[in-house]
């Protein structure tokens, strides 16, 4: 197959991460002079080009099946529509070893990273706790986050006696999610990110690209919204319309495409173009897919592809699916 994209979960047999080692941000707080270097690394890393990214799904319920992860798929689509290369996608349970390795790994790999899950008021909820530590980050209780809290929030039903002035396990279960990792060195406004005017909840930035958002849907998927407008002016093309794909539907089975395809993908490799092949179980027809920032170059190969493949090209999978009495077979 080609172009998959692949989540993957850690394999027990891989060695734990050597925190004696420390990485450029968490050597700043063994070595006095690299607090600058950090700080100015962190610096960097929020103002420079995106042209990589890289995902975390953070939950037990994930990995133990009780939780569908939809979050992964819809930050696939949110970088493909802007130009950024998702290069990895990691699915890893609450466990602070794992989150740390992890956030510190594509951190340093990658361009622009998104954390999803772990930032509730319950005990296992303990994304912000690890990646502060990964850093060697102190946890700061966030006023602005407080705030905007408490004026937004509404208590649960089973919660009608409860107070902000009145020290509880609720009080301090609600803290838990404004306690923030914010490097003392820098501007909090870089490390803490309202970017909808309608939610309290923040984007927490550590190390300069690590955004660490919640695991809820709605709330991930409404704040990455919100935060798009501040990473156009970082991508390559501005307006977010880096890449492209074509669709084509054919009515050949893969094994007998897989030739052809694979000659192609050589050939257009050098221009930045990727070739994609996907079964459809249960249909006659089946998807070849260009996908490249060239538009002109992989328009100029549409009729080559169509011929070849003997089919046409779709907008949606589904297009040709009528007329599949017609085709000549899988």
């Amino acid at each position: 197959m080609f172009a998959r994209i692949s989540q993957l979960a850690r394999h027990l047999s891989q060695p734990l991460p050597n925190y004696t080692q420390p990485s450029a941000a968490a050597s700043s707080s063994t070595i006095g002079g690299s607090i600058m270097s950090s700080s100015a690394a962190a610096e960097d890393r929020g103002k420079r080009m995106i042209h990589t990214a890289g995902c975390i799904i953070i939950g037990d319920e994930v990995l133990g099946g009780k939780t569908i992860d939809t979050n992964s798929a819809h930050f696939a689509k949110y970088c493909f529509l802007l130009g950024m290369q998702l290069k990895r996608v990691e699915v890893i349970g609450d466990d602070a070893a794992e989150i740390g390795e992890a956030t510190r790994s594509m951190s340093e790999k990658y361009d622009f990273v998104v954390t999803s899950g772990g930032i509730g008021p319950t005990h296992d909820d303990i994304t912000y706790d690890s990646i502060a530590k990964a850093f060697g980050l102190p946890l700061k209780l966030h006023d602005d986050a407080l705030r905007r809290m408490k004026a937004l929030s509404k208590p649960h039903p089973s919660r009608k006696n409860f107070s902000w002035d009145v020290p509880s396990p609720a009080r301090d279960a609600k803290l838990r999610m404004v306690r923030l990792p914010i490097d003392e060195s820098r501007d909090e406004k870089d490390q803490v990110l309202f970017v909808d005017e309608s939610l309290w909840v923040p984007i927490s930035v550590v190390n300069g690209n690590v955004h660490i958002l919640p695991g809820v849907p709605k709330l991930f998927t409404q704040l990455l919204e919100g935060l798009k407008p501040l990473l156009l002016p970082r991508l390559e093309n501005p307006e977010g319309k880096g890449v492209y794909r074509i669709l084509f539907s054919t009515p050949m089975a893969e094994s007998e495409v897989a030739g052809y395809l694979t000659k192609l993908a050589a050939e257009v490799e050098p221009r930045g173009v990727k070739v994609g092949s996907y079964p459809r179980w249960g249909r006659k027809r089946n998807s070849v897919t260009l996908v490249g920032k060239d538009k002109e170059y992989m328009e100029s190969l549409v009729p080559q592809i169509e011929k070849s493949v003997d089919g046409i090209r779709v907008e949606r999978e589904e297009d040709a699916d009528e007329s599949e009495d017609e085709d000549k077979g899988s």
